[in-house]
């Protein structure tokens, strides 16, 4: 197997680089983080490239910090052990999702030191680092300096009572530690107390002016979202301080000054040098994607609570090193998305998680549809059994699997699979098909503006709404009877509609990759490149098409109360699991004793008897009664059945 070609910016055209929040490696994504990130990423990085453009799409794991050496210490693992299982964790996960990178890396290379080191030592000459003695939070049980997000407790300034020492997730404050009404260590419970210790801190302060210059230009350039723009700007308003940006750690890079050998650099500094050093891992060519704005444009996706580091601490990092960089252009930002009016929680067993969401056997594609449709652009939305059950089928089943699967049936059943001769400018009375090519265009050159400005939902939208226009067009048209007394006005209804599949493949493929695959196979032809513009005349008369294949099957409703048991959390999915081992139980057992009853009856020679085999049927109950008040199978003592079954002695001849 060949080597995939490395892809570069090319002179001349819209070279776009991609990427989506490096998510942190020691846990399993939830539906939220999947669509806050790495699938909105995904689609326009599809998007992007079916327009013709180079496009590079960067992702990877964040593997340094605090929270990766505690919970190696939990597990008894080294931290780069705890990283390589949950990299691959993280990995399979997106593969199922059908997230396509271009490279999927990870922050524990050696390329992260060489570039992350670089910065540093760059921030550090150009006066932009300082040294601060300062008083952090001290485990005393475990004995180490606690990150400030391992401190917990209660938010001053609303109450919350699970809020960090870093941030308050319900107000979103930032906070200190020493904020905290009643803190504690995360770790192991116990009272931090402060102890004094030395630290490099980053003079934001100092590069405010320029971040201020850089945000004011490429908010407006970049069309950034406004969650975005009020979260930066209130950064900005209220003041930026100088911040730590190194930790008492032994897990992360190493910071290249004397006196620094048993401290390393803080994860949230770190953590987006990611995209370059995960670049570098890509291509020895990187800078010509990360040192080129002139001819770069740079896309970043993610969740809100990410921002601030995305638009003041990393631009003001690139900012200070003097070198020029690729900086970010668009901002796409998402709220939260919640779960059936809560939240997702992996310890509570409430939610979709990405190592569970294959069980549902629900195929991607219609998981990737309904996360999008109701992807959190503007506001928190909420993940429902109901509606996704009703998506499926009231959307995707009776909408654009409807109209691909009815049109290709008819074509193969009435028209041999080819496509008849047909003229687009053909005009009729009893319908106007240039006026149906002209709504379709109008639609189409809505859905190109929204998926340029990133408004996903918006463009998801326009794509059911075309496909809709495909169903008016076949309504009381597709059958034996127009075929045969209109057979012209029946051919140019085929011919657009299979054209307008051809289209439908292209604009669905971002959002539904698999699904546009089925239809292009169906088609017999090649995915096609988004146009501005459509002419119908790509699959043209005479083009023998493939056979019919579903694209999505019909969800019973009755799954929801299932799925809403199995991921309502840990205490209803256990017992749901017990109850089901019960019953399993119960079955086993009661047919054990048919088949001993069936085999006892066989051997004498004679059948059972009606009042025999009701005795057979009482012990099966009692054996089902004593399992399920017990929780636990308790078979009947042997012999007992036997003795109660076996048939009289034969009488004497």
């Amino acid at each position: 197997m060949a080597a995939a070609k490395i892809i570069l910016p090319e002179k001349g055209k819209q070279n776009t680089l991609i990427t989506s929040a490096l998510p942190y490696v020691n846990n399993v994504p939830h539906l939220g983080n999947v669509v806050g990130s790495v699938l909105s990423a995904d689609v326009f990085s599809r998007f992007s490239k079916l327009r013709d453009r180079p496009t590079l799409f960067i992702c990877g794991t964040d593997e340094y910090g605090t929270a990766t050496e505690t919970k190696a210490l939990e597990t008894r693992q080294t931290p780069q052990e705890l990283c390589d299982e949950y990299h691959k964790k993280h990995k399979d996960v997106y593969d199922w999702f059908e997230i396509a990178f271009d490279y999927f890396g990870r922050t524990t290379t050696e390329q992260q030191t060489v570039i992350a080191q670089d910065i540093f030592l760059k921030l550090h000459k150009n006066g932009f680092l300082e040294e601060r003695t300062t008083t952090q939070p001290y485990c005393e049980a475990h004995e180490s300096f606690l990150a400030d997000r391992f401190v917990e407790g209660t938010c001053p300034k609303c109450q919350y009572d699970d809020a960090r020492g870093d941030q308050c997730d319900k107000c979103g404050s930032l906070l200190d530690p020493f904020e905290l009404i009643n803190p504690h260590c995360k770790i192991d419970g116990a009272t931090p107390v402060p102890r004094e210790t030395t630290h490099i801190f980053l003079r934001l302060d100092k590069s405010q002016p320029d971040i201020e210059k850089w945000f004011s230009k490429s908010s407006i350039e970049g069309g950034w979202p406004q969650n975005g723009v009020s979260i930066t700007r209130s950064w900005l308003e209220k003041g930026l301080e100088g911040r730590s940006i190194t930790r008492d750690l032994k897990w992360g890079t190493p910071i290249p000054l004397p006196g620094y050998g048993k401290k390393v650099l803080y994860v949230w500094f770190d953590a987006c040098i990611g995209y370059p050093s995960i670049t570098a891992n890509y291509t020895k060519d990187w800078e010509l994607w990360w040192r080129d704005p002139e001819n770069v444009k740079l896309y970043q996706f993610m969740g809100k609570d990410n921002v601030p580091f995305h638009t003041v601490i990393f631009p003001g990092s690139q900012i200070g090193t003097g070198d020029k960089w690729t900086m970010l252009n668009h901002l796409s930002t998402t709220e939260y998305l919640n779960y059936e009016n809560g939240k997702f929680s992996k310890s509570r067993g409430v939610g979709v998680f990405g190592d569970t969401v294959k069980d549902t056997g629900i195929p991607p594609s219609v998981w990737r549809y309904y996360l999008l449709a109701n992807r959190p652009e503007t506001g928190d939305t909420q993940f429902e059994w109901k509606s996704f059950i009703s998506a499926n089928n009231s959307e995707l089943l009776a909408n654009l699997g409807n109209f691909v699967n009815r049109l290709i049936k008819f074509v193969n059943a009435k028209l041999d699979g080819v496509i008849p001769q047909f003229s687009p400018t053909h005009k009729e009375e009893s319908f106007d098909f240039p006026n149906f090519i002209s709504e379709v265009n109008k639609l189409l050159a809505e859905y190109v503006a929204d998926m340029e400005a990133v408004r996903l939902r918006a463009g998801l939208q326009k794509l059911m709404q075309i496909s809709a226009r495909g169903n008016n067009i076949l309504a009381g048209r597709l059958d034996n009877t127009n075929l045969t007394e209109n057979p012209t006005r029946t051919h140019t209804i085929v011919g657009l509609a299979l054209n307008l599949s051809y289209l439908l493949a292209s604009l669905a493929s971002p959002f539904m990759p698999s699904t546009a695959t089925s239809i292009v196979e169906q088609l017999n032809a090649p995915l096609l490149n988004i146009p501005d513009t459509w002419t119908p005349n790509a699959l043209p008369g005479g083009h023998k098409i493939g056979k019919a294949a579903y694209l999505f099957t019909r969800i019973d409703e009755k799954r929801e109360a299932e799925w809403r048991t199995r991921y309502g959390g840990t205490q209803a999915s256990r017992l749901a699991e017990e109850e089901a081992k019960v019953k399993k139980a119960a079955d086993k057992a009661r047919d054990k004793e048919r088949k001993k009853a069936k085999k006892e009856a066989a051997k004498s020679g004679e059948s059972v008897s009606e009042g025999k085999k009701e005795k057979v049927e009482v012990n099966a109950k009692e054996a089902d009664s004593k399992t399920e008040k017990d929780g636990k199978v308790e078979l009947p003592l042997r012999g007992v059945v036997a003795e109660e079954q076996a048939p009289p002695p034969a009488a004497a001849p």
